[in-house]
């Protein structure tokens, strides 16, 4: 089993910046890919970002160039900095982690992110 717990979020004014972390314990040398989703109230979870164990990342272009993943292996642990935050960024991101080849996927509990304008 993978488990991961996220910090960071919190609430920030529009144009601010957030950096969340997510870390993995368990069986940690089975992760593949490790990214964020968010869901904002009354809709569906979208996805943010990925990094793979071999460093590539990826974003939906919605987002590229404002939110950046990074990967440290060493620490079992993924970041998203968030820049030029925006309300409509304000949701709940969740933290994911592929495993076993990718077919497991764990969860984090989530961290709230406010942004204000």
């Amino acid at each position: 089993q993978v488990q991961l717990e996220e910090s960071g979020g919190g609430a920030v004014q529009a144009g601010g910046s957030l950096r969340l972390s997510c870390t993995a314990s368990g069986s940690v040398g089975s992760i593949n890919a490790m990214g964020w989703y968010r869901q904002a109230p009354g809709k569906q979870r979208e996805w943010v970002a990925t990094a793979t164990s071999t460093g590539r990342t990826s974003y939906p272009g919605s987002l590229k160039g404002r939110f950046t993943i990074a990967r440290d292996n060493a620490k079992n642990t993924v970041y998203l900095q968030m820049n030029s935050l925006k309300p409509e960024d304000t949701a709940d991101y969740y933290c994911y982690a592929d495993w076993r080849s990718g077919v497991s996927r764990s969860w984090g509990q989530g961290t709230q992110v406010t942004v204000s304008s």
